[in-house]
C-alpha cells in the first residue's frame, strides 16, 4: 500500500514542476543567514530549528493542509480563495477588499517570481568559484553565463510544461537525492545538531537575541520560497501528487539543513556552505554536483514560471486581466499553458534583476518580502473562508499560521531600503495594470449604458416589422441579454439591419472553475432569439465549436468594440492595453471571414 502510495509518475512529475524553488533554498539560505551572524553552536541549533518550524508551518501546515484543501476541482492560487470566498461575504466593502487583496497577492508573486529565477541561478553558477583554478572567475563572467541559462529557459517554455516535467522531474529525483545523501554523511561530524527538531531551540534563539533574533527571520524566510508555487500549480498536476511528493521533498531538506548545521560547527569558516560540504566529502563528484545543481536552479525557475502563468491564467477568466493569447500545451490537462507575452516580459525583468543585483548574496537582500506577503495574504483568506464557514478546528489552526506569516513579513519590511524595493516596484506592476484595468472597465460600462431588455424588445419588433429583412442568421454577443449592449441597438435601430433570425448570444461565468454547457436556442418575440453559454471561470472555451455542435449556422457575427477618447494619462494606459489586447475574434477562436466589428466612441 505504501509502496503504491508513493509509485506514482505524478511524483516525480510533481518534483519537476513544483518543488524546483522550495528545492533549491538550501544552496543560499544558510549562507545568506551566517553571513550575519556568528556560526557559534546555540547560533546554529537555534537557526536550524527555525528553519525545520517554518518549512512545516508556513508550507506543511498552510499550504499542503489548509490551503490545498480549498481548491476548487484542481485549481489553486490566490484567485480562487477570492472566488471561494467572495459567495460568503455579504457586505459590499468586504467583497471590494478581498477582491483588493487578491490583486495584491497576485502581484507579490509575481515580483517573487522575477527573482526567484536570478537568486536562483546565480547562487548555483557561483559554485564554479570552488572548482580548483577557477576561484578567480570574473563575477561578469558568472552573471553572463546565469543570463545565457535564463534566456535557454524562457525560450523552452513554449514546448509545454508537461513536456518540461517529465525532462525536469527525474533530474530533481537525483537532486534531492544528492541533499539527502550529502546531509546525512555529514551529520555524523554532530549528529547532535538532530536536536534542533525540538522548536524550543528557534523560540530561545528569538526570544534572547531581541531585535537582531526578529530581524534574522527575514533570512530564515529564504528556506520556504517556492512554498507558494504549491497551490498556485496545483492545476498543473492536482493536489494529490503533490502532497505526496511534499513528504518526500520535506524529508530530503531537514536531512540536508541539519547536515549543514552540522558541518558549520566542524568548520565555522565556511562561507557557500552547501558547496563546500559537498566538496569536502566528495572532491571527485564536486563537478557533476555543481552542474547538477545548475540544473535544479532552473528547474526552480521553472516552477515560479508555471506558477505565474497559472495566476494570470486565471486573471484574465475572472476579468482582472486584459485578454491575452493564451496557448494550450497539453491535450490532457487545460491548465497547462503557455502566455507569450508574460513569458518574455519575465525574462526580460529576470536579466535586468541579474544585472542590478550581479550577486546572490546581494540578491538575499530583496528576496523574500514578497513570499512573506504572499503569505500572509493567503493565510487571511485560509482563515476567513474557515471562520465562514463554521470549521473551528480549522479556524484556530488557521489563527496561529497567520500570526506566524504576519511575524514573517513585518520582519521582512526592514529589506525595502536594502534592495526589497525592487520586489515591491516588480509588485507595482502588475497591479498597476489590474487596477487600471479593472476600474477603466467599469467606467466603460457606466458610459456604454445598456438596453434594458424589455425597452428592446417594442422596438425590434417595430423594426423587425417595417424594415427589409437580411436572409439568413445573425449573431450578437453580450455579457447579459437582459441588458443589451449600445452596439446592438445601433446596428437594429439606428442603421436597421435586421436579419430574418438574430441570436444574442450570452456568455455566463459560473462559480466552478471548469466546465462548459449551453443552454438551448429560446425565441423571445420572433426574429431574436437568446442562446446562453455557461463556462466555468477559468473556462477558455472555443465558441465557434459550441455554435457548430449546436447546429447554428451564421451568416455574421457582430461584437462590440470601444474607441476611448481621452486626454487623463490614466484613461489613456487603459485605451492602450485595450488596443493591445487580442480581439474577441482571437480569443473566442470566432470564425474570423464572419465577424463584424462595431465601434462606439466613447469620452472618458
Amino acid at each position: 500500500m505504501l509502496k503504491n502510495y508513493f509509485a506514482m509518475p505524478g511524483i516525480v512529475k510533481s518534483m519537476g514542476l513544483v518543488f524546483g524553488d522550495i528545492g533549491t533554498s538550501p544552496i543560499y539560505t544558510l549562507t545568506a543567514i551566517f553571513l550575519l551572524i556568528p556560526p557559534t553552536p546555540q547560533n546554529v541549533m537555534g537557526i536550524l530549528s527555525l528553519i525545520i518550524w517554518t518549512l512545516t508551518i508556513l508550507v506543511t501546515v498552510e499550504y499542503t493542509y489548509l490551503a490545498m484543501h480549498l481548491g476548487k476541482k484542481g485549481e489553486g492560487g490566490t484567485i480562487v480563495l477570492k472566488e471561494i470566498l467572495l459567495p460568503l461575504l455579504k457586505s459590499g466593502n468586504k467583497v471590494a477588499f478581498v477582491s483588493l487583496l487578491a490583486i495584491v497577492g497576485i502581484s507579490l508573486f509575481i515580483g517573487d517570481g522575477v527573482i526567484t529565477p536570478a537568486i536562483s541561478i546565480l547562487s548555483a553558477v557561483e559554485g564554479i568559484l570552488l572548482v580548483p583554478g577557477l576561484e578567480n572567475t570574473p563575477q561578469m563572467f558568472l552573471m553572463l553565463l546565469a543570463a545565457i541559462i535564463a534566456i535557454g529557459l524562457f525560450a523552452f517554455q513554449k514546448r509545454g510544461s508537461e513536456r518540461v516535467a517529465w525532462a525536469f522531474g527525474p533530474v530533481m529525483v537525483i537532486w534531492f537525492l544528492a541533499l539527502a545523501v550529502a546531509g546525512l554523511l555529514a551529520l555524523f561530524t554532530a549528529p547532535q545538531v538532530i536536536l534542533a527538531l525540538n522548536p524550543l531551540y528557534g523560540i530561545n534563539y528569538v526570544l534572547h537575541h531581541g531585535l537582531e533574533g526578529f530581524l534574522i527571520l527575514s533570512s530564515v524566510i529564504l528556506c520556504a520560497t517556492g512554498g507558494e508555487a504549491l497551490y498556485a500549480d496545483m492545476g498543473h498536476l492536482g493536489r494529490e501528487p503533490i502532497i505526496r511528493a511534499w513528504y518526500l521533498v520535506f524529508g530530503a531538506l531537514v536531512i540536508n539543513y541539519l547536515g549543514q548545521g552540522a558541518f558549520l560547527m566542524a568548520h565555522p569558516e565556511a562561507h557557500n556552505i552547501l558547496f563546500e560540504m559537498v566538496f569536502s566529502q566528495f572532491a571527485i563528484l564536486y563537478i557533476p554536483f555543481l552542474v547538477l545543481s545548475i540544473a535544479a536552479t532552473v528547474i526552480a525557475s521553472q516552477a515560479m514560471i508555471s506558477g505565474i502563468f497559472s495566476i494570470v491564467y486565471q486573471g484574465v477568466t475572472t476579468r482582472i486581466m486584459p485578454l491575452l493569447r493564451v496557448e494550450y500545451t497539453s491535450p490532457h490537462l487545460r491548465s497547462q499553458i503557455y502566455i507569450d507575452i508574460v513569458n518574455w516580459l519575465l525574462l526580460g525583468a529576470v536579466l535586468l534583476v541579474i544585472a542590478i543585483f550581479q550577486t546572490s548574496n546581494n540578491l538575499t537582500h530583496a528576496y523574500g518580502l514578497a513570499v512573506s506577503g504572499t503569505m500572509a495574504i493567503t493565510a487571511v483568506m485560509i482563515l476567513w473562508i474557515y471562520v465562514l464557514r463554521g470549521e473551528i478546528i480549522k479556524s484556530l489552526i488557521a489563527t496561529g499560521v497567520l500570526v506566524v506569516a504576519t511575524v514573517f513579513l513585518i520582519s521582512n519590511l526592514h529589506k525595502i531600503p536594502y534592495g526589497g524595493y525592487w520586489s515591491l516596484l516588480i509588485a507595482l506592476i502588475p497591479f498597476g495594470i489590474i487596477m487600471i484595468f479593472v476600474n477603466g472597465q467599469n467606467k466603460l460600462a457606466a458610459k456604454l449604458t445598456p438596453l434594458p431588455l424589455e425597452e428592446f424588445i417594442p422596438k425590434f419588433n417595430e423594426v423587425y416589422r417595417s424594415v427589409n429583412r437580411i436572409s439568413g442568421t445573425a449573431l450578437f454577443f453580450a455579457r447579459d441579454f437582459r441588458k443589451l449592449p449600445q452596439y446592438i441597438s445601433r446596428i437594429m435601430f439606428t442603421n436597421n439591419i435586421v436579419y430574418d433570425d438574430n441570436i444574442i448570444i450570452s456568455i455566463i461565468r459560473t462559480e466552478q472553475p471548469f466546465g462548459v454547457t449551453w443552454g438551448v436556442t429560446r425565441e423571445i418575440t420572433p426574429g431574436i432569439s437568446i442562446f446562453e453559454i455557461y463556462l466555468g471561470y477559468m473556462e477558455i472555451a472555443d465558441i465557434g465549436s459550441i455554435l457548430r455542435e449546436a447546429d447554428i449556422d451564421e451568416k455574421t457575427i457582430f461584437y462590440g468594440m470601444e474607441d476611448i477618447v481621452t486626454t487623463h494619462l490614466v484613461w489613456r494606459i487603459f485605451a492602450v492595453i485595450k488596443r493591445l489586447s487580442p480581439s474577441m475574434v482571437q480569443f473566442y477562436k470566432l470564425p474570423s471571414d464572419k465577424i463584424h466589428g462595431v465601434v462606439s466612441r466613447v469620452d472618458m
